[in-house]
């Protein structure tokens, strides 16, 4: 494992302990040349699954982009991070799981949708202002309404 900060090859695992509900393994390293200490998580990767994207791009699913997707529609909520973390697990465990080797992004966002509308309808709206493509005020309006009926 590479050193963020200095790039040194030279490593060390100091602590290591599970997280998210058993999914991933937490471990504290130390650099040896710089003597940083970072985090790293290792999960389980049961298959690759690629992105069938709207305009026809395929790209391999990248969990890093939904964290940020749910970190955006989150940004200034108090949502618990472990919700939030074992929300995005069970996407991804989904999406390995199919027993697909291509899913759509729209099956992804609508995923995400769901999971969002659990955790906090404020990040739900500001997804589905992103994912619907909301142009115009109105937008939010109809979809609120929707929301209430």
């Amino acid at each position: 494992m590479l050193c963020p900060f200095c790039n040194s090859e030279d490593t060390q695992v100091k602590d290591s302990r599970p997280s998210e509900d058993g999914a991933a393994i937490r471990r504290r390293r130390q650099c040896n040349d710089c003597d940083a200490r970072f985090t790293t998580f290792e999960r389980v990767q049961l298959r690759e699954v690629t992105v069938v994207k709207r305009d026809g791009r395929r790209t391999i699913f990248d969990r890093s982009k939904l964290e940020r997707s749910f970190d955006i529609a989150l940004r200034k909520r108090e949502v618990d991070a472990e919700k939030v973390m074992l929300a995005i697990n069970e996407i991804s465990r989904r999406l390995e799981s199919t027993g697909e080797p291509d899913v759509t992004s729209d099956y992804i966002g609508s995923l995400a949708m769901k999971a969002l509308a659990r955790l906090d309808k404020v990040a739900y709206v500001r997804y589905a202002s992103v994912y619907k493509n909301f142009g115009q005020a109105t937008d939010f309006e109809d979809f609120i309404n929707e929301l209430r009926t």
